[in-house]
């Protein structure tokens, strides 16, 4: 969430630089206009209050010198419905302010790149160049049903489209990446966390998926009526410390979290509808980092190149961009993507997105620090990165490392995870 501070010392401040998100954000001065109503609604109540505590006194002292009274109190008669109305009304324009607040993104860092849309988002390095083959590359889909090692039909018989099993090695290529993530992150200093797969809905407040993308959301419809299905490990993960003052002698906290995580993909209709990329239900290590603002921007950096220590240590080509404004996410300051090259479409595609909230998830929630004993507490800024996407790991794996005669070669790092060196 913006702090209101910022809206009431520049507005259009910030709506400029909202705006270049690629949107019209000019109803935030309606924002403007709500606090000032409240504030001068604060200032009247403040004022009855004392009116009522100065007739209070003077009709003590006026019963001591046994004088009359009536006229006193019936001056101050109305002021507690006034107050009760000027109470209500000033609760209600703070939730007017709060929800529009709510539905507002983050403001972008400087850094971050000006431009339309995802075709104008810079590269920053690449790692190892396409890789090539004397033969036509299959699709990971093509390799893996002609393996038997993913079925697409009897997932969707089960549930629906969308979905898949893992078989036999195609599982275990599964569970060894999970492995293999969590074991190299918790080797760089990040604590495992393996958080409920359900949150509710003050977790999906405090990180920005609601109010505004609840329509995108897997809402369960039993329990107590506000639980969702997580999204992305960054949101229970997060919401470890909702409503918690942290020490700073103990930041950054870092995790490193694994869920099962459920995406609707709306708008995807026809997108990647065979395979991998777009499912569902899928598998994520996650890594999340509280940090002091002084700091966020150096940890930043170093959590980009803890997640693109996976695809080096997997032997895989991936290049890092960054994202331009009109590709940003809705609660992030600035946002890396390593995407990860894929034979058969001849393109990279996102396998990892590392971003820096800055204190907009931490204000959400009411995540602070303190500095010292007596220090006012501070907001501390968060910051989220894929550790990575497992299914679209296996992917570009199985298409990277596939064979002329369609088996898959395991990269060495795995092959104690996975016991084998090749799925035939």
């Amino acid at each position: 969430m913006i702090d209101i501070k910022l809206i009431r010392n520049d507005v259009e401040n910030v709506i400029s630089k909202l705006n270049t998100r690629g949107k019209d954000f000019g109803y935030l001065r309606q924002v403007l206009e709500l606090d000032n109503e409240r504030r001068d609604l604060i200032g009247r109540v403040e004022a009855l209050k004392k009116e009522r505590n100065d007739a209070s006194k003077l009709v003590g002292q006026l019963k001591r010198e046994g004088k009359d009274c009536t006229a006193v109190l019936a001056s101050v008669a109305t002021i507690g419905d006034d107050l009760q109305a000027d109470d209500q009304k000033i609760n209600e324009l703070e939730e007017k302010i709060r929800q529009i607040l709510l539905s507002t993104p983050n403001i972008l860092h400087e850094s971050v790149p000006i431009g339309k849309d995802e075709t104008e988002n810079p590269e920053i390095r690449r790692f190892m160049e396409p890789t090539k083959f004397a033969f036509e590359p299959k699709s990971h889909y093509e390799l893996g049903e002609k393996l038997g090692i993913i079925d697409f039909e009897r997932a969707a018989k089960i549930t629906g489209a969308r979905f898949v099993i893992y078989k036999g090695l195609g599982a275990r290529l599964e569970r060894a990446l999970i492995a293999f993530m969590m074991d190299l992150h918790a080797k760089n200093g990040y604590t495992e966390i393996i958080p409920p797969f359900i949150v509710n809905r003050e977790s999906m407040t405090a990180t920005g998926q609601l109010p505004k993308f609840e329509e995108e959301a897997f809402k369960l419809v039993n329990g107590n009526g506000d639980w969702f299905l997580n999204p992305t490990a960054e949101v229970p993960t997060i919401n470890m410390h909702r409503n918690e003052i942290l020490e700073h002698s103990q930041l950054p906290l870092k995790y490193c979290s694994y869920t099962m995580a459920f995406r609707s993909e709306a708008g995807s209709a026809g997108k990647d509808s065979r395979g991998l990329i777009r499912t569902h239900q899928f598998n994520k290590v996650e890594l999340i980092k509280f940090t002091a603002p002084e700091t966020s921007y150096d940890e930043l950096e170093s959590m980009l190149k803890e997640s693109e220590l996976v695809l080096q240590l997997l032997k895989l080509p991936y290049h890092v961009i960054s994202l331009c404004s009109g590709d940003m996410g809705f609660s992030m300051a600035k946002t890396y993507d390593i995407e990860v090259w894929l034979p058969s479409q001849k393109t990279y595609r996102e396998i990892g997105s590392i971003s820096n909230a800055e204190d907009y998830q931490a204000r959400r929630g009411n995540i602070r620090m303190r500095r010292s004993k007596d220090a006012k507490p501070e907001f501390v800024h968060t910051l989220n990165g894929s550790g990575l996407a497992v299914g679209r790991t296996w992917v570009a794996i199985a298409e990277n490392y596939q064979q002329p005669d369609g088996s898959i070669k395991i990269p060495d790092v795995l092959i104690p995870y996975m016991g084998c060196e090749y799925i035939k």
